[in-house]
């Protein structure tokens, strides 16, 4: 992999992790037009995906630290129960990673058709957005398991995790703020995880060899792309534009399927 290809996979890992046409679909079409085979680089997937986290850390700072805070000091409040919402739904995604980590892993073998197909099922929720009532109600701990839910189902590449856990969340009702703040940070702590897993899992020593000037420039362009979009996706969810995002996924879900 060279630093172009580097700064274009950075880009497109930036910008899809959080509006809502799902990261892992376009990093798999992504390696089939630029002929490039990410899945055995993975230090480049690990550093991507951490400057995704860190992109998001930086804007959602005050709440990180707000919640810390209350729920360390062991105050019985909203944040404190937002903090063990988010716990609940991890448990979905933490069942996959646990029992059907090998069977995901097949998915990602440059099936570019499969990848379409996908995108054509995230089109689809978030089409159905349009028709969601906002009851203008807080997210319960039943409804953060099923937004947990769509969260595991999004592990498939073409499927979109923003987009599945903002879409449910907004089916559900729930007040389209604390949706969107809750999508972007219910992700931090599974990514995390998965990178120590990588890390320590002796995998990484099998990968091929990128140079750290290359992992710099993902890491950048991951970062500062994943900065705009983020902040971008908080106002596109209050004014509940999502379908724009439908149009798109089916477009280009459609091209892969047919031309893949």
């Amino acid at each position: 992999m060279n630093w172009i290809e580097a700064l274009i996979l950075g880009i497109v890992q930036g910008l899809t992790e959080f509006l809502p046409v799902s990261s892992s679909g376009h990093l798999e079409i992504g390696k089939y037009l630029l002929n490039v085979d990410v899945s055995q680089s993975l230090e480049f997937s690990i550093v991507v995906h951490g400057a995704t986290v860190l992109s998001t850390i930086v804007v959602f700072r005050k709440d990180i630290v707000r919640l810390f805070k209350s729920f360390f000091t062991f105050e019985k409040n909203e944040e404190t129960a937002f903090v063990w919402k988010i716990f609940v739904s991890m448990i979905p995604v933490g069942i996959v990673g646990l029992f059907f980590a090998d069977q995901v892993e097949q998915f990602f073998t440059g099936n570019v058709r499969f990848v379409g197909a996908m995108l054509i099922v995230t089109a689809s929720l978030l089409a159905l957005t349009m028709f969601a009532k906002s009851r203008e109600k807080s997210i319960s701990y039943l409804d953060a398991f099923i937004i947990g839910i769509a969260q595991a189902l999004a592990v498939l590449p073409g499927i979109s995790r923003s987009g599945a856990t903002i879409a449910t969340g907004l089916m559900l009702g729930n007040k389209k703020t604390d949706v969107a703040r809750f999508s972007f940070l219910m992700v931090i702590i599974p990514i995390l995880g998965i990178n120590f897993i990588e890390l320590f899992s002796g995998e990484l020593n099998n990968s091929q060899d990128i140079s750290g000037f290359v992992l710099f420039i993902g890491f950048l362009a991951a970062f500062i792309s994943g900065l705009l979009a983020c902040s971008w996706m908080i106002r596109i969810v209050k004014r509940g534009n999502l379908y724009y995002f439908a149009v798109y996924c089916l477009i280009i879900g459609s091209i892969a399927l047919i031309f893949g």
